[in-house]
């Protein structure tokens, strides 16, 4: 007689488990899996390439070529881990946070200029907390992205006006003035983004279109004055100089980009092979694992691996641009528009810089270069991005 038993009228636990997991409404069912797909190939390709960056470089390792690679695994982690409690929260519980997380990033970014302030490559904006360095200029990103969709769809969704009212906009604008003049200061690379930032955000509120042309006008006006009035560092100036004229002065401010485009250059088709990279193995591009951390894809996996990365972060900003639009009210829609817009600007900067199209603005690539802050604010924006997708099916 078999021992095999059946059940009768009703499911087994198993099969009754599995059902409610794909069940219409589950959270597994909820979830943008192509964009965590998406996000989590970057972040695993970006470990082997500053793997591959740094291995060599015992001046930056102490000798241990494993260095920065399990940083990198731990930074990834707590990534993971912020994204989930973030769609855990939901954007929407979060929304009564928004101040405190606004002033937290605003006090932290003020610290730059205090003795806990550390100056990278000419630029101080980190701070320094034992044997790690944080860059608060990250979060600010976030925060306006928060601070300023909070304001601008207060009263949309309430349901007492169609588009923000020009009060509102000032409102919105004067919370993202702070941080932009605070990394005006020293970071012109963070400067641009959060500009970007907070022209998506102003175009997916159904703000006055005149509001969006007069802040690009003002921002056209004032880097003129900048630059007439010699407000940028000597470094900034070299900078857009060695974009303007690549042969000006190769061994010093052209010599990043010069090499830059050499290791891209010599990868070919489908490069020189993983960890084989001439260019990468004998440390001829400077800031290889977080500025230049595209360079290491063009040579040692070529035009097809690189191509590879600009896919799937094209991936990433489709998903989002799907979340943005389906997203069931206003707040949902500028948050997931501002991320976009933060996405997009940042990764098309910091892969032209390293092709020569772009000043070098010492942005990483998201995902995928080497750094803390960066991992942990790119995955908060996907845990945002799930939240407000999650909260349109679940309403749906």
């Amino acid at each position: 007689m078999s021992t095999r038993s059946y059940t009768i009228g009703r499911l087994s636990p198993e099969k009754s488990g599995l059902r409610k997991l794909l069940a219409r409404g589950s959270v597994f069912r909820r979830v943008d899996w192509i964009l965590v797909l998406a996000a989590s190939a970057l972040s695993l390709l970006g470990t082997v390439l500053v793997y591959s960056a740094t291995r060599n470089r015992t001046g930056i390792t102490g000798g241990d070529p494993q260095y920065f690679v399990t940083r990198q695994v731990l930074n990834l982690a707590i990534g993971a881990t912020l994204a989930v409690g973030v769609m855990w929260l939901g954007h929407h519980r979060l929304r009564t946070a928004v101040p405190v997380f606004y002033g937290l990033s605003v006090l932290l970014m003020l610290l730059v200029f205090t003795p806990m302030g550390t100056e990278i490559n000419g630029q101080r904006a980190w701070i320094s907390i034992g044997d790690y360095t944080l860059q608060p200029g990250e979060f600010a990103k976030v925060a306006v992205i928060l601070s300023m969709a909070m304001v601008l769809a207060a009263k949309v969704d309430a349901g007492d006006r169609e588009h923000p009212d020009h009060r509102t906009v000032l409102q919105s604008l004067g919370l993202a003035a702070i941080p932009l003049a605070i990394v005006l200061v020293d970071d012109m690379g963070m400067a641009m983004v959060l500009g970007v930032i907070i022209l998506g955000v102003l175009l997916a509120s159904g703000a006055r279109l005149a509001w969006t042309l007069g802040l690009v006008l003002a921002g056209a006006v004032g880097a003129v004055l900048v630059w007439l009035l010699g407000i940028l560092d000597e470094y900034q100036i070299n900078r857009f100089a060695a974009f303007a004229n690549p042969a000006l002065d190769p061994s010093g401010v052209g010599y990043n980009t010069n090499q830059a485009r050499i290791a891209i250059g010599s990868g070919g088709l489908d490069g020189k092979g993983l960890f084989q990279g001439t260019q990468t193995t004998g440390q001829f591009v400077p800031e290889q694992h977080t500025d230049f951390i595209f360079t290491v894809a063009g040579e040692e996996l070529g035009f097809l691996g690189a191509g590879g990365i600009i896919l799937l972060l094209g991936i990433v900003l489709w998903r989002a641009l799907r979340i943005a639009r389906g997203a069931s009210e206003l707040y949902g829609t500028i948050i997931a528009t501002g991320i976009v817009a933060w996405f997009a600007f940042q990764s098309f900067e910091n892969i032209g810089m390293a092709l020569g199209i772009m000043p070098v603005a010492g942005l990483p690539l998201p995902f995928v270069s080497y750094g803390g802050t960066s991992m942990f604010v790119s995955w908060i924006a996907i845990g945002l991005l799930q939240s407000i997708r999650m909260k349109r099916t679940l309403t749906a």
